[in-house]
């Protein structure tokens, strides 16, 4: 089994990145929109039922998937984490479109107190953040009810393969692959589906590129400034080893995992 318990990280850091593009990551975040979809049709497909007495979404955002899951299912009451304080309000006007109770809880997943017996946890394009996933998922299992359902997408080693070939420090601390996850998952926790496709997003320059990971805070680990030469050098560089038909391809690597709690 491979360890995938990443080393220590900065969660100011990232909460810093993802406060500084909150007002922007709605509109930008197209990949994070599509793997959401995908994560809720898996989600009722694999059999889930179409109401939820109780559950929990961790790494919220500015509710890509919360709004989605209110759409397909019903759920009584919705304990809603992130690790940035204020993505409270701009959850506001999603919650008020749907019968549902609601709590927020700011802080990183790994320490915020949940709800016992949970009927759903679930979350997208978020758990890439944590750093020890084995020991997150065995304590989301004792949250859930027997029969309860884990819903999550993450990304694999793939993940902005571009960049990372060019040298960036972009990357999130845990990548893991549809086939690494029935590993992480504890003993009690039973795959129903897995899947991994890439999502490729293109951009007509690097500064168009650059501006995408910030707007939408990917690049919360990324380190450094660019200079107009350093700008151009790179554009130069990702052209040459990754251009097609006059654009910059940029890959999610998306991971998606439905799972349930056996007795």
């Amino acid at each position: 089994m491979k360890d995938h318990s990443a080393p220590w990280f900065d969660h100011n850091r990232i909460r810093r990145s993802f406060r500084r593009g909150q007002a922007t990551y709605h509109r930008h975040a197209v990949a994070q929109q599509e793997i959401a979809r995908r994560l809720v049709a898996m989600l009722t497909e694999a059999g889930a039922p179409g109401r939820f007495d109780t559950a929990a979404e961790f790494g919220c955002g500015t509710g890509l998937l919360t709004g989605q899951l209110l759409d397909q299912f019903d759920i009584d009451y919705l304990t809603l984490n992130d690790l940035v304080p204020e993505a409270a309000p701009e959850l506001a006007q999603i919650i008020q479109q749907a019968n549902v109770t609601t709590e927020f809880a700011a802080g990183p997943i790994e320490a915020i107190n949940l709800p016992d017996q949970l009927d759903l946890i679930t979350s997208a394009s978020t758990v890439q953040w944590v750093a020890d996933i084995p020991a997150l998922m065995t304590r989301l299992r004792h949250h859930l009810r027997p029969g309860g359902w884990l819903a999550l997408s993450g990304f694999g080693h793939r993940q902005f393969q571009e960049l990372r070939t060019l040298g960036s420090a972009a990357a999130a601390p845990s990548y893991v692959d549809a086939d690494e996850w029935r590993d992480v998952l504890p003993v009690g926790l039973e795959v129903i589906a897995v899947a991994q496709a890439p999502v490729v997003l293109e951009f007509a320059s690097a500064i168009e590129l650059l501006r995408h990971l910030r707007e939408t805070g990917v690049n919360g680990q990324a380190d450094g400034r660019w200079s107009r030469s350093t700008l151009t050098e790179f554009e130069a560089r990702y052209r040459a080893r990754f251009g097609h038909n006059g654009q910059l391809p940029l890959t999610y690597d998306a991971v998606w995992v439905i799972a349930r709690r056996q007795g």
